[in-house]
């Protein structure tokens, strides 16, 4: 089996493999890199998403020999590792979502007439999400940060996350009520 044949081959014949040929790794990383960009970038700034995402996927080359198929996939696996570390930049997250909160809407640019009115209102929206999004506790924001950007479903997040399927779907309603509740006073207060 080598590299070439990326597309053909399954995530679990690569585990199988890349402890032995760790050629097979840059398959995985090709396979998956973009999405864990894209999750990490969601909840950090672009360079620590690139920087974020790059140590993900070192982390999980180190650790390749010890990744065990019959407890998951690769994708929750990577998913896992890249949250584990998002945790250790934490304290700028919060930093980040407490300074976008303090943001009001950027003015709509002149002359955009392809521009999307629900992206307009997500873009309005923004401060009022991201204070909301500090103010959750961080199993709950991970969960949704997991599903709402690393479009992961609730089994893959409770692997990722370590925590059963239950758990996610509670967190996640919690977080959702919090959510709607702070969003609801911004609009009435701000």
């Amino acid at each position: 089996m080598t590299a070439d044949v990326g597309e053909q081959v399954t995530d679990a014949e690569l585990a199988a493999g890349f402890a032995r040929d760790p050629e097979l790794f840059t398959v995985v990383h090709d396979r998956h890199f973009r999405d864990i960009y894209l999750y990490v970038a969601g909840r950090l700034d672009a360079q620590a998403a690139e920087d974020i995402a790059a140590e993900t996927f070192l982390t999980a080359f180190s650790r390749r020999g010890s990744f065990d198929p019959g407890r998951g996939s690769l994708r929750p696996w990577l998913f896992g590792i890249a949250t584990n570390l998002v945790a250790r930049h934490r304290r700028k997250e919060a930093r980040h979502y407490r300074a976008l909160s303090r943001l009001g809407p950027e003015p709509a640019a002149e002359g955009h007439e392809n521009r999307v009115v629900t992206s307009v209102a997500a873009q309005r929206m923004q401060p009022q999400l991201a204070k909301a999004l500090a103010t959750l506790p961080r199993g709950e924001r991970d969960v949704v940060l997991l599903v709402a950007l690393g479009q992961l479903s609730y089994d893959e997040v409770a692997e990722a996350l370590g925590i059963s399927p239950g758990t996610v779907g509670s967190r996640l309603s919690r977080a959702r009520a919090k959510l709607h509740d702070v969003i609801d006073q911004e609009a009435v207060h701000g």
